[in-house]
């Protein structure tokens, strides 16, 4: 069995600027190639998992989302830090277009997305760690049995929500598991 570290995108990997699609838009966020690598290091390995509802709402294709994917991916690679596996949920329940319409089990915080990396890495979630910018994130962590969850602050999480939970670990950001994790 495997350990894994499994990443939200927008906001903990890179800035959300809302609905990125392209790579001109794509901006590292400080310190997360350090901490990847550091998690690599540690046997972990990364898996993205990210809500993608800009596809379904026709913002732009699964095409441009697979472009800087690929471009992302190299990046993490160029820096010693290589992804696993980016997973990733097209749909939204409201709103969105066509087949994409749809209360799916892969929109976090349903924990589809998790449970396929753990079936296809051998994901031991007993030695695993979910990281996100979002409630939902750590939602679907909790959902797929992943052990340890950890909030980045950002305008999505709140300070009640964390009072309401306080086994969740709260982080400034990505850069911090350089020395929380070991």
């Amino acid at each position: 069995m495997n350990k894994a570290i499994f990443l939200d995108r927008d906001g903990v990997i890179n800035v959300d600027h809302a609905y990125v699609h392209k790579i001109d838009q794509f901006e590292f966020v400080a310190g997360v190639f350090e901490a990847c690598r550091h998690f690599v290091a540690l046997g972990y390995k990364l898996v993205v998992v990210t809500n993608q509802s800009g596809i379904g709402r026709g913002y732009y294709s699964e095409s441009d989302f697979a472009t800087l994917t690929d471009w992302m991916t190299l990046q993490f690679e160029r820096e010693g830090a290589p992804l696993a596996g980016v997973y990733f949920c097209p749909h939204h329940p409201k709103n969105a277009q066509g087949m994409y319409q749809t209360d799916c089990e892969c929109r976090k915080p349903a924990p589809g997305m998790l449970a396929q990396a753990i079936s296809e890495h051998q994901i031991d979630v007993t030695q695993s760690i979910m990281i996100g910018d979002k409630w939902s994130d750590i939602e679907a962590g909790q959902r797929a049995g992943v052990a340890r969850c950890i909030l980045i602050q950002s305008q999505y999480s709140s300070d009640e929500q964390a009072i309401a939970q306080p086994d969740i670990e709260i982080w400034s950001s990505l850069a911090q598991g350089v020395d929380k994790i070991s």
